[in-house]
């Protein structure tokens, strides 16, 4: 009898070989435990149904799976045949994109996606920090990466254009016996770098596997589900949530370019392809209620009705969802946003059912998965520990009532490390449990979880108080002429820190808005402690491409 050091080894010459009766004999000979069949693999199910809509056409699940097949070939060729190696990428918000990504898992490498936003000592920081062995990219941005590769004397491979091309003819493509261990890598995304420098992520074949198979249940996706993508594919959100479980259910995805408040709406409310599904960022909800409330309110009274019967889900993602946002948002579409928590080194870990009842700041309950914890803000000690088993609740704490602490979170889903940095690693692990630094609090009454903000920039230490800066925006959004807002901790000789805010007014100018008159109006909402001490008005708050606001920038650039 083989020994699963010996099984492997086996497994890991039959991939290198691509020998299918050798990994069709192991699929059913080794435990399920060890092996994973990577996201890709379940394009056999679905054959001739429409994966991908984009701006070049209509793409079935076998044209993807046989292009990347052809693609892997010459990726393999360009690597002279060796596996495990880094692959940046970079492709358009189309099929290509999908092709690319599973051409490099199905040659044995580890996709780093990139995006076309980031600046180009950003992308030759990622080149050098993974260490890349090549550099795929679409024609469309040959250039910048011509550039990349001579600057990082990386090899750069450019897809033809004919990838993307649609196929006229039926597809008769054999799907591989594929499995892997569940250890090998599979991605590198990298963190925002909100609260420090970028780090690559690396998410193993498991990983994904799990992520994918808890939300396509949780969210109960089908395959008769069409989901609009607008977003970037160079994160969680973009990649896993809203295009990776679509794929893994033979759903149709829909993607478009970039954001375009316009064309969604022309998405939301044309007869021939209804949205059953659609996932977004707080930012992209705020500019499609403005665009609804400018050119589409007074022209069709219907919108409710048409997003009611045709949409199923709506969910929020990425950055915390204001409170006006979901109610202007419910009072037009008829939808409460799902919000959901999750990082780029766990995925999703926590979100409303899908069943429920959904009240703003709240993200809901562990995801089957995972299993989150609460540790003491003080000396670490674990002071809730929380689980969904079958759909039930199951919880331990000391005491009674609310309990806030800093959230942990165990289970496969979690990453493997940070490449390249095992000290990083290791510092954000205790007793096996991933540490988020993010401050989240359980709520007995509503048996639910809020984050409260990053421990590093969302809570401020003023005169020996703890403040939530999430909390304070929540109350100052209630504000008529405020649209949008930063709270921050300024640092301050004194109180160590002080309530600073930044807001963007409903008017778009600023000089009428003054503190006095704010601190006015606050004092009527919020603690004294909290009522912000210093302000600056602007026009637009800075963002990442996944709306997230870097307060440590703010604070250089405006209170410095």
């Amino acid at each position: 009898m083989f020994t699963q050091s010996v099984v492997r080894k086996f497994v890991e010459k039959s991939l290198l070989k691509n020998n299918n009766k050798l990994l069709k004999f192991l699929c059913y000979s080794t435990s399920s435990n060890n092996f994973v069949r990577p996201v890709y693999y379940d394009a056999k199910k679905f054959e001739d149904k429409v994966a991908i809509q984009d701006d070049i056409g209509r793409h079935t699940f076998s044209d993807i799976y046989q292009k990347a097949t052809t693609l892997s070939k010459n990726i393999s060729s360009a690597l002279n045949q060796k596996t495990g190696e880094r692959v940046l990428f970079l492709c358009p918000n189309d099929v290509s994109y999908v092709i690319t990504l599973w051409a490099i898992w199905m040659s044995g490498q580890i996709a780093v996606p990139l995006s076309p936003l980031h600046p180009d000592s950003l992308l030759l920081y990622y080149t050098n920090d993974t260490n890349s062995a090549l550099i795929v990219s679409s024609s469309n941005f040959q250039p910048q990466m011509e550039h990349l590769a001579t600057a990082s004397k990386v090899p750069l491979y450019v897809l033809p254009q004919t990838i993307t091309e649609p196929s006229k003819l039926k597809s008769n493509v054999e799907i591989n016996e594929d499995i892997i261990p569940n250890t090998n890598e599979a991605m590198i995304l990298y963190t925002s770098g909100t609260t420090g420098s970028p780090k690559g992520v690396v998410l193993t074949h498991k990983n994904l596997r799990v992520q994918v198979e808890t939300l396509t249940s949780a969210w109960k996706w089908t395959s008769n589900d069409v989901i609009l993508h607008t977003l970037p594919l160079h994160h969680v959100h973009g990649t896993i949530n809203a295009l990776f479980c679509p794929l893994y259910v033979g759903a149709t995805t829909i993607m478009l370019p970039k954001f375009n408040p316009t064309k969604i709406w022309n998405y939301f409310l044309q007869n021939k392809e209804k949205i059953t599904v659609f996932m977004a960022v707080p930012t992209i909800y705020s500019k499609l209620i403005d665009e609804y409330e400018n050119n589409i309110k007074n022209k069709q009274k219907d919108v409710r009705k048409v997003l009611e019967n045709d949409v199923r889900l709506m969910v929020s993602g990425s950055a915390p969802l204001p409170a006006p946002v979901h109610t202007k948002w419910f009072e037009l579409s008829g939808h409460k946003l799902l919000e959901r928590y999750g990082m780029t080194e766990i995925g999703m870990c926590l979100s409303n059912l899908y069943d429920s009842d959904r009240s703003p700041g709240f993200v809901g309950v562990p995801l089957p998965s995972v299993s989150v914890a609460l540790a003491d803000q003080n000396d670490g000690t674990v002071i809730l520990q929380c689980s969904n088993q079958n759909g039930s609740l199951v919880y331990e704490k000391n005491g009674s009532g609310d309990v806030t602490g800093e959230l942990l979170v165990k289970g496969d889903s979690v990453f493997k490390e940070y490449f390249g940095k095992p000290e990083a690693t290791r510092k954000e692990f205790i007793n096996g449990w991933f540490k988020t630094g993010d401050l989240a609090q359980f709520v007995e009454k509503d048996q639910k979880f809020r984050i409260l903000g990053r421990k590093s920039v969302d809570i401020i230490k003023s005169g020996g108080y703890k403040i939530s800066a999430l909390q304070i925006e929540t109350l100052l959004l209630e504000h008529e002429r405020i649209k949008e807002c930063a709270v921050l901790g300024v640092p301050d000789d004194v109180y160590g820190e002080r309530v600073g805010v930044i807001v963007v007014p409903q008017t778009g100018g600023g000089s009428e808005f003054d503190l006095e008159g704010l601190r006015g109006w606050a004092g009527g909402k919020m603690p004294r402690y909290w009522v912000p001490s210093v302000l600056r008005v602007v026009e637009e708050i800075p963002k990442n491409a996944m709306g997230k606001v870097n307060k440590k920038e703010l604070i250089k650039v405006f209170f410095d």
